[in-house]
C-alpha cells in the first residue's frame, strides 16, 4: 500500500499539530486543515487514505464536511472518522447518525491514533524508522 495518506482536520492548532508529527513519525504521511471547507478542499486535491475530522470547526462543522465528502463518489471507500474531544453519548449518536466510519475520542496518544488507523485502512501498523521521513 506505501504509506497512507491521511486528512487530518482539526481547528486547535496544537493538536493538529501534535497528531501529525506524531502520525509522521510512526510512518504515515499527513495534509492538515484547520476548517471543515478547507478539509473538503484538501481531500479533493490530495485524495487521502483515510479522513479524520474533528465535529467542531469553523466553516463547515466536521458533520457537514462529511455530507459534504459523501456526496463525492471519490470519497465512497475512503473511511471518514470523528476524532472529537467532544465525546458524550449524544455526540457519539449524531456521529454514527451522520455516517461517520468510526468515532475516535480526544485525547488519544498518536500511537494510539496509529493503531485505529492501522485497524481502518487494513494494515499492519507502520513501524518508526519503516520509511524515511516526511516533512
Amino acid at each position: 500500500m506505501g504509506r497512507p495518506l491521511v486528512l487530518l482536520a482539526d481547528d486547535y492548532v496544537d493538536a493538529c499539530e501534535m497528531y501529525s508529527e506524531g502520525l509522521r513519525f510512526l510512518g504515515f504521511r499527513v495534509v492538515t486543515a484547520f476548517d471543515g471547507r478547507a478539509a473538503v478542499d484538501a481531500a479533493r486535491h490530495h485524495k487521502p487514505d483515510i479522513v479524520l475530522l474533528d465535529i467542531r470547526m469553523p466553516g463547515l462543522t466536521g458533520i457537514e464536511a462529511l455530507g459534504v465528502l459523501k456526496t463525492d463518489p471519490a470519497f465512497t471507500n475512503v473511511p471518514i472518522v470523528a476524532l472529537t474531544a467532544h465525546a458524550l453519548p449524544d455526540e457519539r449518536e449524531s456521529a454514527r447518525r451522520a455516517g461517520f466510519y468510526a468515532f475516535i475520542a480526544k485525547p488519544i496518544l498518536p500511537e494510539q491514533l496509529a493503531e485505529h488507523l492501522a485497524a481502518s485502512l487494513w494494515i499492519d501498523r507502520p513501524e518508526p524508522g519503516m520509511w524515511e521521513p516526511v516533512c
